[in-house]
């Protein structure tokens, strides 16, 4: 775990795929998942992403969890498990992609990256409005902030061409910017979707 950037001092060493066996045979249950996100164990708060109920989370309880996000893996599981079913996804994607926390700020487009793939019937125009912050936020160099800016540019691109058109768009425009970042999200987004 340590070798993939996740910190290893709250975690006991349970798998995902044992992780997700055990959210299937608790069932959705929003009390519990609160206390085993409040256990600060870094698997816990995996579980309590797959097993909270997704009517029943609050805008105040997505902050509160996104505030203490230390780790990239418990990010993505949380906002692709749970947030993204949320009514409030879109404004939260928004308004934590302009945070300056490194894993506040990632949440943002990993939320943007999940919501591009599970919302299937999703307009296109829910999606452009994704586009201004990834441009953005293009310039920030942090590993886990760079690499899920990327992220929800190439899924949102890959929405359809309409989208793809609109991403590449944005991708050109990023890598005008010259920064390290920014020319490493663009190169990598124009690569994928260029190939579609």
């Amino acid at each position: 775990m340590s070798r993939y950037g996740i910190r290893v001092d709250k975690a006991i060493g349970v798998s995902i795929p044992k992780i997700r066996q055990l959210a299937r045979r608790t069932g959705r249950n929003h009390d519990l998942a609160a206390a085993l996100w409040a256990s600060g164990i870094h698997e816990a708060r995996i579980l309590a992403g797959l097993v909270d109920e997704p009517e029943a989370v609050t805008p105040d309880q997505m902050d509160s969890w996104v505030a203490e996000l230390d780790s990239w893996d418990v990010c993505d599981q949380t906002m692709t498990n749970l947030f993204s079913k949320t009514q409030f996804a879109r404004e939260r994607a928004l308004e934590w992609s302009r945070r300056t926390d490194e894993f506040e700020k990632r949440a943002g487009f990993s939320l943007m990256a999940a919501l591009a793939v599970r919302d299937k019937s999703a307009s296109d125009a829910s999606f452009r409005q994704f586009f201004a912050a990834i441009e953005r936020e293009s310039d920030d160099n942090r590993n886990y902030v760079r690499k899920a800016v990327n992220w929800a540019l190439r899924q949102i691109g890959k929405r359809n061409t309409a989208l793809r058109d609109e991403a590449l768009a944005t991708a050109l425009r990023i890598r005008a910017r010259h920064t390290p970042a920014a020319r490493w999200i663009a190169a990598d987004a124009i690569r994928e979707l260029s190939n579609r």
